[in-house]
């Protein structure tokens, strides 16, 4: 068939997954008997890329190559302001249960396992009770014990929708690890048969330097965008070629933010904001929220999806899940705005929590005083950060690129529309008191009521969905109120910690402990109160205590606690918590270096050699030995010279 015959067949198909077919064209007979038994529900079709934010032209990327994403676009619905969990397994607990991972920890945290209800269940086995095929291939990493075979008909790297009955509809979703986080490593050589990006060509954002290896990740990046958009234009030909696309439903989402420096694993844009097409084909567009090129600008999150495909599916929607449905016959008013979290990634922790709306992104930081930096193994093997540390390391950064390296402020705010770099923090701003102040009230609603999880260490008997939501089990409003006097870091607030430090609550005596850390050297009236704590039953309790007295230079009194920590087997969270602080330390943490080999050879062996706590560890010692550089924490004073100084 000659060029100008294709084109030609090509024109004669109405809808868009006829249109990108890209040379491929069916016979009608073929066409007709796959048709024959249309299922009476729309089939639902999820194409999930990895990582990455929204590199595509039909987001106003000059760069993107992405024409299959872009054409699907102007035939569907794009939402402007979708948001993920910034990593991806807390995001995939989202996605699954249509809850924040949040609800029941330690789900929130990146490598964990969250206690779950006995009732919790995966939203496709409802669809399967209602009569859909579901396939998954093949992501089923949900920081949870979600039961698998109960959710998937087929859950592998070859199931799809080719399992369904004649008329049986289904729901399939495909992952595409072309744009994950590895592909910019150095040790990955892609295969490309085309023309690739010019470095010198992306733009570098102002909070990033401008390095030759940031630039070239950033032009790897849109070269495997360009790639992921041809792998998808394969699967909507083979949705084609089944005689399935005129009767299939097709979202494209991202699974979190880009991988980008300052993405990934952070609540700004960068890190949250995701694209979102959904397609409806012409039968099914009743379903729509809007009209077939529309671009909504309403929030939406990863809660919202599993509501939305049941109201797709006219599948009822339970009550336990936390999002809204935004399209089908159950579809709500919008979202006045969205929530995402972030807690430990891998071997580091943190805490930040954000809210948008159509307009503002706003951020807490609950440790302002960590930076955003933290020395993450898996994350620094990408050139483009080790350049940036590079630069930190020669103190030859600027002050937009050196935001990202000294403490946080503890509050932030971005207006997205005139600010989509998020670089002016407005959050001190006068002018905009009123929409800092409205903001903090939403973070506060959102977490008391979902009962978050990040305000309980981790390894707290207190953690999981149905020990934390037990009527009276803790002071969710109180521990909330306590961490944000906390990340204040003023002093004003240490007879609140003083007191808290005696509460029969553990989490009231660990955010006591941390915001005494956080106060540093002001701490000092708190030491008689922070010594009892050496002794508490809660481990967690013991760490943030320790720390505390670290930073007031009692380092005699801290390392013999931590080194106990460090060997509580039993519970990993504490010994996690154990070897950040001794990390965090530095030279400080050197007469606790013994111990510290000792956990590392006692460490467990697990698949895959991923056991973050030591990591962790394990980057302590390599401090103390000289083998790798220190990281620019905040220094701390040895016991002996905090004694010289009194």
């Amino acid at each position: 068939m000659n060029v100008s015959t294709k084109k030609t067949v090509a024109a004669s198909f109405s809808d868009l997954s006829k249109r990108v077919l890209l040379g491929t064209v069916l016979s009608a007979s073929s066409a007709v008997a796959l048709r024959a038994a249309e299922p009476a529900r729309p089939n639902i079709l999820w194409v999930v890329s990895e990582d990455n934010g929204c590199f595509l032209g039909a987001y106003g990327d000059p760069l993107a190559q992405t024409p299959t994403l872009d054409k699907l676009a102007e035939e569907g619905v794009l939402y402007e302001r979708c948001f993920a969990q910034p990593v991806c397994a807390p995001a995939r607990f989202t996605l699954i249960t249509g809850m924040y991972a949040a609800t029941a920890g330690p789900a929130q945290h990146m490598r964990a396992s969250g206690k779950i209800p006995a009732w919790l269940e995966g939203f496709p086995e409802r669809l399967r009770a209602a009569g859909y095929y579901t396939s998954n291939n093949v992501k089923t990493d949900y920081n949870a014990p979600i039961n698998i075979n109960a959710a998937w008909d087929a859950a592998s790297d070859t199931a799809d929708w080719r399992g369904a009955q004649p008329g049986q509809p289904f729901f399939s979703v495909f992952n595409y690890e072309v744009t994950h986080e590895h592909m910019v490593f150095p040790d990955y050589v892609p295969k490309f048969d085309f023309l690739r990006t010019n470095p010198a060509a992306v733009r570098i954002p102002p909070y990033q330097p401008d390095t030759p290896e940031m630039r070239q990740d950033w032009a790897n990046y849109y070269d495997e965008m360009r790639l992921l958009d041809g792998q998808i234009a394969a699967k909507l030909r083979e949705l084609e070629k089944d005689g399935l696309a005129d009767n299939t439903i097709v979202f494209y989402y991202a699974d979190n933010g880009g991988v980008l420096p300052r993405s990934k694993r952070f609540l700004q844009e960068s890190g949250t904001r995701v694209p979102l097409i959904v397609y409806y084909p012409p039968r099914w567009r009743h379903l729509a929220p809007a009209a077939p090129g529309s671009r909504l600008t309403d929030p939406v999150d990863f809660s919202d999806f599993a509501p939305t495909v049941l109201s797709l599916a006219g599948v009822k929607i339970p009550d336990y899940m936390q999002g809204r449905p935004f399209a089908g016959p159950a579809r709500t008013g919008p979202n006045e705005f969205v929530f995402t979290t972030r807690d430990r990634m891998d071997e580091r922790y943190d805490m930040m929590r954000s809210v948008v709306d159509t307009r503002w992104l706003y951020i807490r930081n609950f440790r302002p005083d960590l930076p955003y930096m933290q020395p993450l193994d898996y994350q620094f093997r990408a050139l483009g950060y080790q350049s940036w540390a590079r630069l930190a390391a020669e103190g030859k950064l600027t002050p937009a690129t050196a935001q990202f390296w000294g403490e946080k402020p503890s509050e932030e705010l971005y207006d997205m529309e005139a600010d989509p770099d998020n670089v002016d923090n407005l959050a001190g701003s006068a002018a905009h008191a009123a929409i800092v102040e409205k903001m903090r009230a939403r973070l506060r609603q959102r977490m008391v009521k979902i009962c978050d999880n990040g305000l309980l260490p981790e390894g707290s008997v207190l953690e999981g969905y149905d020990a934390s939501h037990q009527p009276g089990a803790w002071p969710v409003g109180r521990v909330f109120d306590l961490a944000i006097l906390a990340s204040q870091r003023d002093a004003d607030n240490l007879p609140a910690f003083i007191q808290g430090l005696a509460d029969k609550s553990e989490p009231i005596r660990w955010w006591a402990a941390r915001g005494c850390t956080m106060l540093g050297a002001k701490a000092a009236p708190a030491e008689a109160a922070l010594r009892e704590r050496l002794h508490d039953k809660s481990g967690a309790v013991v760490v943030a205590a320790a720390e505390a007295l670290a930073r007031l230079g009692r380092t005699d009194l801290a390392l013999p606690a931590l080194e106990k920590q460090l060997m509580a087997n039993d519970t990993p969270g504490f010994i996690m918590q154990a070897a950040n602080v001794l990390d965090r330390l530095g030279e400080a943490a050197r007469p606790a270096l013994p111990e510290m080999k000792r956990a590392l050879a006692l460490a467990p062996s697990v698949p895959g050699g991923h056991y973050p706590p030591q990591q962790a560890v394990a980057h302590a010692i390599a401090v103390l030995e000289g083998t790798t550089a220190p990281f620019a924490y905040p220094p701390v004073k040895s016991a002996a010279a905090a004694s010289a100084l009194q």
